[in-house]
């Protein structure tokens, strides 16, 4: 029996598989258990005829081939290379022991790159399971962003064979951190950013409260709500955010190409950290993932290191919004089904943007609000305490006036964030301000006698939560970042207090 080693994905994470194969002298059959799906058993003819292509003649006997663990569901047509090459060195003695292979093939013998073939290897290489790695020569370009491995990129099937059987000849690329594009280092890591700015603040006119308020949030990954009349750039501020967002470190960019993978699209592995934006329409799975059998990835989960965008907050359903509450606070979420359980993890910036009532105007100086107080009151009501308590910038804006006039612009905005981000990294944290545990907001938002004592008598008079002192520290520590200032200070709190919902 012989035996190489392969992995599956098991929801977000990838397993690590077995892969045996036995010859048996008994009538010929070709069989593969082991909780094998349709892609895997599918796999028998596309082998035969790939053996059959270098002129291999199949054994006649019994041939099986077992997937362990055999209580792992396994899927994806990854598997055949693997199952190939056991086959094809039958009678060869060769040690398969410190490679992994992947790769679907092709009736010719060709190999092909799978859609979960990149997800799979990081996932393994970020465990430390896998160093020597077999792989089609078309995913080599996005494996080899992977650090710490030895791949060897094959075309098809023959030169698969020819790693074993003669191994001198074998192609072996080492991975490495290359990406093109500028960046920052800080304590002897790269951090990565475009410098491109497709849309700028620059052309949002007047709203300098919301200029400072976004440029807050972004140098401390401060979630945020913007409320104000329809037209008065709420969402045009919004969608500029992330474009000033911080810099990201090679892991984060692997695991954003990780989470575009599980999407069904293309790594691009661009430092553009990613802005989802679901519509109050969309589903409580598809925001926060589900299935019936294995939970699938949504869009909070595919915001983690971004931006999550909920534009007209209140008309989300309740059930969405109130499901929010614990990735906003725990940074992670815990999907459990009867077959799987899968935590994913939810750093993001959160902004919401909301209209001051349901027809818009009540904030309005030249259009007349048609709400009555009862109807004002139900459209407020659907955003609940404890989610609001979890909001740490609240920013009200007002109408655009003919003579306001563009001020900053996003390049910048992104100098600041970019020394406020050297800042905290150099201060030692590795969170940013707004994600800041309770142990880490004493330790990094030290404050002077006057904002303690400003924070002090604030929280009796706007009936500050524990977790809202926390908020208003955060925020704080930002400010005084900005500022560049080691402590925090009064004009530091006071400014912090100010954005506090009220």
């Amino acid at each position: 029996m012989k035996q190489i080693l392969c992995a599956t994905l098991d929801g977000f994470d990838a397993k690590v598989v077995d892969v045996e194969v036995s010859f048996v002298r008994a009538l010929p059959s070709f069989a593969i258990v082991g909780l094998a799906q349709a892609s895997i058993q599918e796999s028998k003819e596309r082998i035969k005829s790939a053996l059959s292509a270098i002129d291999f003649k199949f054994p006649p006997q019994k041939v099986t081939v077992n997937l362990s663990p055999s209580d792992l569901r396994k899927e994806g047509s990854h598997f055949d290379l693997p199952i190939a090459l056991l086959i094809a060195l039958q009678k060869t003695e060769t040690d398969f022991s410190a490679f992994m292979a992947f790769g679907e093939l092709g009736l010719d013998g060709r190999l092909k790159d799978t859609s979960t073939l990149f997800a799979i290897i990081l996932s393994l290489a970020k465990e430390n399971l896998i160093k020597k790695v077999i792989v089609p020569h078309e995913s080599l370009e996005k494996i080899a962003k992977i650090p710490e491995l030895e791949i060897y990129p094959v075309k098809n099937l023959e030169e698969a064979i020819t790693i074993f059987t003669t191994p001198q000849t074998a192609t072996c690329v080492n991975s490495s951190e290359k990406l093109s594009y500028p960046c920052i280092t800080v304590d002897g890591k790269n951090y990565y950013f475009t410098g491109e700015f497709p849309i700028d603040f620059h052309e949002v006119k007047g709203q300098e409260n919301a200029k400072r308020a976004s440029l807050i949030a972004a140098c401390g990954m401060h979630n945020i709500l913007f409320e104000g009349s329809p037209g008065c750039g709420k969402s045009m501020s919004a969608k500029r955010i992330p474009f000033i967002l911080p810099p990201m470190s090679l892991d984060e960019i692997l695991e954003k190409a990780k989470l575009d993978a599980l999407e069904g699209k293309e790594p691009d592995f661009s430092p553009q950290r990613e802005f989802r934006s679901p519509h109050h329409t969309a589903t409580k799975a598809s925001i926060f993932g589900g299935g019936s059998r294995s939970a699938k990835v949504g869009e909070v989960s595919l915001a983690n290191n971004g931006v999550l965008f909920f534009d007209e907050i209140p008309h989300f359903p309740k059930t969405v919004l109130e499901s929010l509450r614990e990735p906003l606070e725990d940074h992670q979420l815990l999907i459990s089904r009867v077959n799987t359980k899968i935590r994913y993890q939810t750093k993001f910036l959160f902004i919401a943007a909301m209209n001051p009532c349901p027809c818009g105007n009540l904030l309005s100086n030249s259009k007349e609000c048609r709400c009555t107080e009862l109807e004002i009151s139900r459209y407020k009501k659907r955003l609940s305490s404890p989610l609001l308590d979890r909001i740490d910038l609240y920013v009200q804006m007002g109408e655009i006036a003919p003579d306001d006039k563009p001020s900053v612009s996003s390049r910048e905005m992104f100098e600041t964030v970019k020394k406020v981000f050297i800042l905290q990294k150099e201060r030692g944290q590795t969170e940013f301000n707004g994600k800041l545990s309770d142990r880490e907001i004493q330790e990094y938002c030290t404050t002077d006698h006057e904002s303690r004592k400003l924070l002090e008598s604030a929280i009796p008079r706007f009936d500050l939560s524990q977790r809202a002192i926390n908020k208003t520290l955060k925020v704080a520590r930002t400010i005084a970042d900005i500022e560049e200032s080691e402590d925090i200070r009064k004009s530091h709190m006071l400014e912090a207090l100010q954005y506090r919902f009220r």
